[in-house]
């Protein structure tokens, strides 16, 4: 019996279980989707406003990019090790180990108000999304037959759009109401609460998928997978680097903008609020999207709906740039928003692309690569941001177009043609 016969059903009414298996839910992806909205929603409270929280307590300026910079190093050397352990004791355990290592870190914040303990518990707290994303795409491939996996990895990334666009509007509040410092720090609490929840629910819901036989133990080198790589999934990932070159340039200094954190510019300056409620059209644009998409995908290709995905993430920074209103905010994160229109197409995309029976060993191994090189990016982004922000956008700009193109030159949807 196949492991998608094996896994259980959710037991609903007749009459709703054509939508059930039209959504790709079992039982395990419920469990995994719950997980995704409780941790995501702690994480989302605070993860923003982490620049604003750094430079209140004395940071200074480089550091907001620094601490991007260290989270896009720690998410590339997690990625590969998140895949390896998901593999080795199953995505169950591996995934209550990640939820244990996100709540230490939590903690570590909370208890000492000092900006070298968010530097600190950074490598525990935010890596958890990098660390579990692996297992969760091998839980999609394992659960689901392939016909599903599109619209699989749909349900995954639509469901964590749900906390990161609630998640930074009550963060929002929190500092609104209670300042830059105590606030973030009542989020991190909460964050605490709500993973200890997602604990619990994870282990009651998703199905134990035991150990793999000595024959089947994933490889402990992920430099073999890379070699193993096709030239089709090495281009997907050339481009993504760019890309993602282009998104964490800027990352960590899009808040500051916002709220008029340059000074001597005459940018914005809204409030957390505001901000929070940004990140929730940005979220909310990104949902919209993402049924339709998965539902073309399969029928129409793969390739454009990344293209079109690259090509948004190139021009949020340049319209970021012109925006001095919130007005004119709410069309830069609606732009921001389009950015993840084909993000569950190129994660299948990725995993089509994977070698047999090391799906989410794979997975992170891609991301190992791309994140360790991206990491540089955000190091450079506080320099260049430093510089100027004309300088910091326009040079996100000019890595986004680049990926963007080399994508539509050189990408392919199999293994078959480079």
């Amino acid at each position: 019996m196949s492991p998608q016969a094996q896994e259980k059903q959710i037991q609903i009414a007749p009459h709703l279980r054509k939508l059930v298996d039209a959504l790709a839910l079992r039982r395990s992806i419920v469990g995994m989707l719950c997980m995704l909205v409780l941790v995501g929603m702690g994480e989302r409270m605070s993860e923003r406003f982490l620049p604003i929280y750094l430079v209140a307590l004395g940071s200074g300026i480089l550091w907001p990019g620094f601490l991007n910079a260290i989270n896009n190093l720690v998410s590339a050397l997690y990625s590969f090790p998140g895949g390896w352990l998901a593999e080795r004791i199953g995505t169950k355990r591996s995934l209550a180990v990640f939820n244990l290592m996100a709540i230490a870190g939590y903690a570590l914040v909370v208890a000492i108000p000092k900006w070298q303990a968010v530097v600190a518990g950074s490598f525990l707290f935010l890596s958890w999304s990098a660390i579990s994303l692996p297992g969760t795409m091998g839980l999609v491939s394992r659960v689901l037959p392939k016909q599903k996996h599109v619209m699989g990895v749909t349900m995954h990334s639509l469901v964590r759009r749900f906390p990161m666009a609630l998640g930074p509007i009550v963060g929002g509040i929190f500092i609104d109401r209670w300042g830059p410092i105590e606030g973030v720090r009542l989020a991190f609490g909460a964050a605490i609460l709500l993973a200890c929840v997602a604990l619990v629910a994870q282990q009651i819901l998703i199905e134990d998928d035991g150990k793999p036989s000595t024959a089947e133990m994933p490889d402990k080198n992920p430099l073999r997978l890379v070699r193993e790589f096709t030239p089709a999934l090495r281009n997907l990932l050339l481009s993504d680097i760019l890309i993602r070159f282009c998104e964490q340039i800027p990352y960590a200094y899009v808040v500051l903008w916002c709220m008029g954190g340059v000074p001597g510019l005459n940018t914005a300056r809204i409030t957390a609020t505001q901000f929070g409620a940004l990140t929730g059209i940005e979220m909310l644009t990104a949902v919209l999207c993402y049924i339709p998409v998965a539902r073309f995908a399969d029928k129409a290709g793969k390739k454009p709906f990344v293209a079109i995905t690259f090509v948004n993430f190139a021009c949020f920074p340049l319209v970021l740039y012109f925006c001095r209103s919130f007005p004119a905010l709410i069309v830069a994160f609606i732009v921001r928003g389009l950015k993840e229109f084909g993000e569950p197409t190129r994660k299948t995309l990725i995993m089509h692309l994977a070698p047999e029976n090391r799906k989410a060993a794979a997975f992170g191994a891609y991301y190992l690569c791309r994140d360790t090189i991206v990491c540089t990016s955000a190091f450079a982004g506080s320099f260049l941001w430093k510089a100027s922000p004309e300088v910091n956008f326009m040079t996100a700009f000019a890595f986004g177009i680049l990926g963007a193109v080399w994508f539509m030159a050189r990408g392919r949807e199999n293994s078959e043609r480079a």
